[in-house]
């Protein structure tokens, strides 16, 4: 949400040149598979870094040489691109008169957004960000391509190991469900815990 609200606000207020970069990486993140995106962000910059002098001397090597950084930025890059397009939406979906009538009370641009717009914005699109985020923990076996060992890696080795096939799967499903039903409770109690748009 940190990236998502500037890259959809930066869409239908910014300056032409932002609007139109925030635009492109909401377009190149939307139009490429995640598997290319975690292969170019880990074999990609994880490979420019140790040919930077002093790098591997620095205290940030132990961090850049793993590959959970990559995939926490590959999966943030790719939350933001679909949520940004969704923020994009939503801002764009608040009536102007509500917005209109703020300033005419003389509130600030910032306290319009703060007590108008953005509230109203998140109200609308709630429910489709808890599917964008169910969506991505879904997409997280995705990370055992760049050598994490998440959960379905977990399943995998499982599976392996005891030659039972249908157990650890099912035992997966089950996680991924418990998981799916607690995003979706945080979502509904942040959602119900967004002040209501107010002028005051």
């Amino acid at each position: 949400m940190l990236l998502a609200i500037p890259l959809g606000l930066a869409q239908v207020t910014g300056p032409k040149w932002l609007g139109r970069l925030a635009l492109g990486f909401c377009t190149l993140v939307r139009g490429t598979p995640l598997i290319i995106q975690l292969w170019l962000i880990y074999y990609g910059l994880g490979s420019i870094f140790p040919s930077i002098p002093g790098i591997r001397d620095g205290f940030l090597w132990p961090y850049l040489r793993a590959a959970f950084p990559y995939a926490v930025v590959a999966f943030t890059f790719s939350v933001a691109g679909y949520s940004g397009e969704v923020m994009r939406g939503a801002f764009a979906g608040v009536p102007k008169g509500e917005l209109e009538a703020a300033r005419a009370m003389g509130m600030s641009p910032f306290k319009v957004l703060l007590r108008i717009w953005l509230p109203r914005a998140l109200q609308n699109v709630f429910p489709t960000l808890a599917g964008e985020l169910v969506l991505t923990l879904k997409a997280t076996p995705l990370a055992g391509l760049i050598t994490i060992q998440e959960l379905f890696g977990v399943g995998t080795q499982i599976r392996q190991d005891t030659y039972r096939v249908y157990e650890p799967l099912l035992m997966l499903g089950g996680i991924y469900i418990i998981l799916t039903g607690i995003i979706v409770l945080i979502m509904r109690y942040l959602e119900n815990r967004i002040p209501r748009p107010t002028a005051a």
